[in-house]
């Protein structure tokens, strides 16, 4: 099967370095598949789980909490804030972040617009990792 070069990065260290044949990214549109000769973009992430397709299966999930994706036919880089596999994600930590994003999003309601977003995307962020770990 045809493949495509994967790296995905954190702010901590790089992740992954590999030939897979398949990613679904959590794009802030919506979920999106990618398979090698894959239009050129560049999009934003929003808090969900990536998976990597790799003989047909998949064999990576991994989530995070926001980011970029840059997409060529050949090659797909994933610059993400925040990284951790789904196997170690905590429901304990994620409701937490629930809880304060909560918290951040009440706060933000008489502030500018853009901080407004920032704290919803936070919080659908916490959300997202929520589902992930109840998942798991």
């Amino acid at each position: 099967m045809a493949t495509f070069q994967l790296e995905f990065v954190s702010p901590e260290k790089l992740l992954l370095s590999r030939p897979v044949e398949m990613a679904v990214l959590p794009a802030a549109e919506g979920e999106m598949g990618v398979l090698p000769g894959h239009a050129p973009m560049i999009v934003a992430l929003r808090g969900g789980v990536i998976s990597v397709t790799e003989d047909g299966q998949v064999t990576e999930r991994l989530y995070v909490a926001g980011g970029f994706a840059e997409v060529t036919p050949t090659r797909v880089t994933i610059l993400a804030d925040e990284a951790t596999p789904v196997a170690e994600l905590s429901k304990t930590d994620a409701i937490e972040r629930i809880t304060a994003a909560e918290a951040a999003l009440l706060e933000a309601q008489d502030l500018s617009p853009e901080k407004r977003e920032a704290a919803m995307n936070r919080l659908l962020a916490a959300r997202a990792m929520l589902d992930a770990a109840q998942a798991a």
